[in-house]
């Protein structure tokens, strides 16, 4: 607040010191309170509090910067007295009256505080018409201002309609109203008097516009407040009215609701709660926030299907055709399903089945669950549970909650209008868990057909019965599936495709597809089966057929680029000649699979969430103490492969022709390519093993030879999972033979007929039966074996090696 004063000005000095201010321009004829902190400040004023009690108080440039240079506040200022100064709390309280203006000439000294030389800034005033006109304007406008609500204090209204002086006005005026330090600081510097009146009044004009808008809004503010305080005293009276002619508008909401209810067919237990919240509603004015959700909540009530179904199909005949319609191969799912609809037919109704479609992407699992409710005449829900963290997902909210909602099980129920759709719960394998709760936690409920005829959801607050509903479920991996959730799941295995299934899968669906999607016909575009071939052989390596579509879907592009391009454009046959026209360069080899036999690395067999894989194991030795080193991202399990795998190896240096302390002078380097990729398992125990005893015997490996299978410290071959898949990367791969663990010869029947034509598959239970069979040439071990036949006798430490073919 500024006091203003009109006495005599003291003398001032040439040289002063200088007191910096935050966001506050001081201005002569002003009193002015000021704190000042800053242990250099205080110092020039206890310097001029004994003296003349004068300084020059500027504005900083920068309001935070603690301790400003001369190059960091303005170069005006204003020469004040200081009236009173007491000390609180440390902290210096000021009372300064404003003098003059002054230019800030020459720095005298930095420290301990800043002084400055000054020169005073004339008050030039000459007495015109338009100088008086724009004095009169200003003091219209301030009284303008003080009755449009600006803060002006009866003290400063005094002294501005008490001046004549122009100068003076404009001093007083800067300093009463709230203008910006920016704005203030501009005015102390203006020499002209004109040009600081018709500044001082655009600013003014400014501020009143602010208070106009401002004023405009409170009014309006005030309008709908009384506005919608009159609709309501109108509201209540109509309603009154309306009751008393027979027209009540919520009653005859509340008559919908009871006929809807009754309508819905729904148990006792749920009607009894629905008529009770109903009820409530009733006796509930409708301005009451709570109605809302009270008439939100028996909407979800009387929508839900508790008694609506589909017809029921049970026509096995026609399901089989759907489902071959629909999708190439699958035929184990496709049995499932048949067998599902045989019981059905046979039995009237069955607990539901939950089936789990487990495999790598884009092999169509997703896809079946369609066919499958095409086939059954039922109505298809997907939801994906792809990065669900918390339980109200599945089960709902509870009412408590602003914008609670049942959870995405009884919302897409409540889609479909029926109580026996076909429910897909996509990527099941991929739900979180955090503060929020454990979402598979609440699906045990949803999908345990021993329990779901009663399922709770939060929202509801009602039991619902989801025994009719058939479940499925999909998942890239099983791994990451709960236990308890697993076990209440019948997994159905989606493998890879084979490059002939691939073909038929884009002949017969892909590119009719592609075709309809970017306008095309059969009639105008012709891609050749060689053609097909080539592109799922060299620009796709996937276990599924979502890239093979995007590559088909690119030359599709091109192709109708053609057809826009030219009036007359003659059918277009695309040949695999033309694919590198189309698709660019080879993205792969056709053949992975190493070219010569190699010493010390082997090709090994994976299962990945993208379907199989081949991976090489490489072995180097190198002058050292005996330090096994493992790279390329390895988990724990395959450290251990390694490890069991190095320990067998020394366990039979001797029958190896190896030095009893050759791991001692050594170091042992076993790298798996593709070092980003993390790689987990104990399927690599043989391939590792094989490449070791490579890399030490100097004895190459078979080029053509892929193995799979975990080793035991005594050198046994332990069943693996996953077999069809690694026989398909076998193959995909240009492998020949695949050496795999005895005790899987059950699951070779899995493994497409065109795949076991190619491939020669021998079953060991031995690590000596893999490595007659792998290493290019024998082992001391086997001319051991040979020696000891002869005379009937069996070598120390070996099994007899008779690898089984097929």
């Amino acid at each position: 607040m500024a006091i203003f004063l009109e006495q005599q000005k003291p003398r001032l000095k040439n040289e002063l010191p200088i007191v910096p201010l935050r966001d506050t321009v001081v201005f002569p004829s002003s009193m002015v309170p000021i704190t000042v902190g800053r242990p250099k400040v205080k110092l020039g004023l206890d310097n001029t509090w004994n003296a003349d009690r004068l300084a020059v108080f500027v504005a900083q440039k920068n309001p935070r910067i603690e301790n400003p240079a001369p190059n960091d506040i303005y170069s005006v200022g204003t020469v004040g007295l200081i009236r009173r100064l007491w000390k609180v709390d440390n902290e210096y309280n000021l009372a300064v009256e404003g003098l003059s203006r002054v230019y800030l000439k020459e720095f005298t000294q930095i420290d301990p505080y800043l002084a400055v030389k000054v020169e005073e800034i004339p008050e030039l005033t000459q007495k015109t018409e338009e100088i008086e006109a724009l004095f009169r304007n200003i003091l219209a406008k301030i009284k303008k201002y003080g009755e449009l609500g600006g803060t002006l204090t009866l003290e400063s209204s005094i002294h501005i309609f008490s001046t004549d002086d122009p100068n003076q006005l404009v001093d007083i005026v800067s300093a009463s109203i709230d203008l910006k330090t920016a704005d203030k600081q501009q005015i102390l510097e203006m020499v002209d008097t004109k040009s600081r009146l018709e500044r001082l009044s655009e600013l003014l004009t400014r501020e009143m516009r602010i208070l106009e808008i401002s004023s405009k809004i409170d009014t309006e503010t005030q309008e709908r407040v009384g506005r919608v305080t009159k609709e309501a005293i109108l509201r209540e009276k109509m309603k009154s009215i309306e009751k008393e002619l027979g027209e009540d508008e919520d009653g005859r909401e509340i008559g919908e609701f009871r006929k809807k209810i009754k309508e819905a067919n729904m148990s006792a237990e749920v009607r009894k709660k629905a008529e009770r919240e109903l009820a409530r509603l009733a006796k509930m004015s409708s301005y009451n926030p709570e109605s809302s959700y009270i008439r939100t909540y028996l909407e979800w009530l009387v929508e839900l299907p508790w008694s609506v179904k589909d017809k029921k199909m049970t026509d096995v005949a026609f399901a089989a055709k759907v489902l071959d319609e629909d999708h190439y191969g699958l035929p184990k799912v496709k049995e499932r399903i048949l067998e599902y609809l045989a019981v059905h037919k046979l039995v009237g109704k069955i607990k539901g089945p939950i089936l789990c479609f487990v495999g790598p992407p884009g092999v169509g699992k997703t896809s079946i669950g369609k066919s499958i409710a095409r086939a059954l005449g039922r109505k298809f829900i997907r939801v994906s549970l792809g990065g669900i963290h918390d339980e109200a997902e599945i089960r709902g909210h509870r009412r408590t909650y602003v914008g609670a909602l049942p959870g995405r099980i009884v919302q897409g129920i409540r889609n479909a209008g029926t109580k026996n759709p076909v429910f897909m719960l996509d990527e099941i394998d991929k739900i979180g868990m955090d503060f929020r709760g454990d979402p598979s936690s609440a699906l045990l409920e949803a999908l345990d057909p021993e329990q779901n005829n009663s399922f709770s959801d939060h929202y509801l607050e009602v039991p619902y019965d989801l025994s009719d509903v058939m479940f499925i479920t999909t998942a890239n991996v099983l791994d990451t599936i709960p236990p308890a959730l697993r076990d209440r799941l019948e997994v159905i295995s989606f493998p890879g495709y084979t490059e002939e299934e691939k073909f038929h899968i884009a002949k017969k669906f892909l590119i009719p597809k592609q075709l309809e999607t970017h306008g095309l016909t059969g009639e105008k575009v012709e891609i050749t089966d060689s053609a097909i071939r080539e592109i799922i052989a060299r620009y796709t390596r996937e276990a599924g057929v979502r890239e093979l579509e995007r590559e088909i879907a690119s030359i599709m592009r091109k192709v109708a680029k053609k057809f826009a391009s030219k009036d007359k454009q003659t059918k277009i046959k695309v040949s695999s000649q033309q694919i590198h026209a189309y698709l660019g360069p080879h993205k792969f080899s056709k053949t992975i699979a190493e070219t010569k036999d190699e010493i010390g690395m082997s090709t090994g067999l994976s299962v990945t969430p993208a379907g199989g894989e081949i991976l090489f194991v490489e072995v180097t030795l190198m002058s050292g103490k005996g330090q096994l080193i493992l790279t390329g991202q390895l988990g724990d399990v395959m450290k251990e492969s390694a490890q069991a795998a190095m320990s067998y190896v020394r366990s039979r240096a001797r029958v190896l022709n190896l030095a009893e302390n050759f791991a001692s002078k050594i170091d042992v380097h076993i790298h798996v390519p593709e070092g980003a990729v993390p790689k987990e398992g104990p399927s690599a125990g043989i391939a590792i093993t094989t490449a070791l005893v490579s890399a030490l015997t100097k004895i190459p490996v078979r080029k053509g030879v892929g193995m799979t299978g975990e080793v035991t410290l005594r050198g046994r071959v332990l069943e693996i999972g996953g077999l069809k898949e690694k026989a398909l990367a076998a193959h995909r791969a240009g492998l020949t033979t695949v050496i795999l663990p005895k005790a899987n010869t059950k699951d070779l029947e899995d493994i497409p007929k065109n795949v076991k034509k190619d491939l020669q598959f021998i079953f060991a239970e031995h690590m000596d039966e893999v490595l007659k069979v792998a290493l290019t040439r024998a082992l001391p071990i086997e001319k051991k074996s040979k020696e000891s036949k002869a005379k009937g006798e069996q070598t120390a430490g070996s099994l007899p090696v008779s690898p089984t073919t097929i």
